[in-house]
């Protein structure tokens, strides 16, 4: 048990230490998330989205695009979003306290455009 604590401490380390090399690079993070980061290879729509504070919680929505497969976006997100303290819930939804993050995709593997879309948990 000692063994598998150590490893998903290290694999805890070794994702975090990506996703600060992302941010240093300039991917960062997603417009209107401060902790949900930017996969290499999709590239931010700056024009589409919204942000909005509700007294039942924040939501947030953004759209980025890119030549990417949906298998590698939600292999991206299951790794790093666990190592943020998000659990998955199914394939592209995840939830973080008060919290549900849904992820979609529309197009096709090689001209994707990917949902991000945040609210308060139901």
């Amino acid at each position: 048990m000692r063994h598998r604590t150590a490893i998903g401490k290290v694999a805890g380390a070794v994702v975090a230490l990506l996703l600060t090399t992302a941010a240093a690079l300039g991917d960062g993070f997603l417009s209107g998330f401060e902790d949900v980061p930017l996969m290499p290879g999709l590239t931010a729509d700056e024009e589409a989205g919204l942000v909005f504070d509700s007294p039942a919680g924040r939501i947030v929505e953004t759209y980025t695009f890119g030549e990417v497969a949906w298998t590698d976006v939600i292999s991206f997100y299951t790794a790093s979003l666990q190592s943020l303290g998000w659990r998955a819930e199914g394939e592209g939804r995840y939830i973080r306290e008060s919290e549900e993050l849904q992820i979609d995709r529309f197009g096709s593997d090689g001209a994707l455009t990917v949902r991000f879309t945040l609210a308060p948990r139901q």
